[in-house]
């Protein structure tokens, strides 16, 4: 089958057909590090990876879960303290565990959930917020 000439300059020009991307790593800022860093220990069961700090004060740490890469950063109060945090924003965690256990541990740990673990779109989820606001959907798919 033959290029079109749009398509062959395209290609000439490194331009790529679509994006493809093979993993996401989110960057939130919250307005206590210690707080949100242990919400998302304690209530999700994140590992953290790696603190950073910065003469001699917590400024970030990197947590993990599964393959799945995440940073908080503490917010330094430049926009003002009282901003709103994760407004019209979700993440969605996708994992091959028992949604409703994982849900009961949050629960167990303190977190109120948004929504109890239910089936929708071929998916079992349940959602949550952090300490900052930031709504999380914690959700498995559903056997065929």
């Amino acid at each position: 089958m033959a290029e079109s000439q749009d398509e062959t300059n395209s290609q000439e020009q490194g331009a790529v057909a679509g994006f493809e991307a093979i993993a996401v790593g989110p960057s939130l800022t919250v307005a206590s590090l210690d707080e949100s860093m242990a919400w998302y220990r304690d209530v999700l069961g994140f590992a953290i990876e790696r603190t950073y700090e910065r003469e001699g004060r917590l400024m970030a740490v990197a947590l993990r879960a599964g393959s799945v890469e995440m940073l908080l950063a503490q917010d330094n109060g430049a926009k003002g303290s009282d901003r709103v945090k994760g407004e019209g924003f979700s993440l969605m965690f996708t994992s091959l565990q028992d949604i409703d256990a994982i849900a009961a541990r949050a629960k167990a740990a303190g977190a109120t959930l948004d929504a109890e673990p239910t089936d929708a779109f071929g998916m079992r989820v349940f959602r949550v917020r952090d300490p900052d606001g930031f709504r999380l959907a914690i959700a498995s798919k559903r056997p065929a």
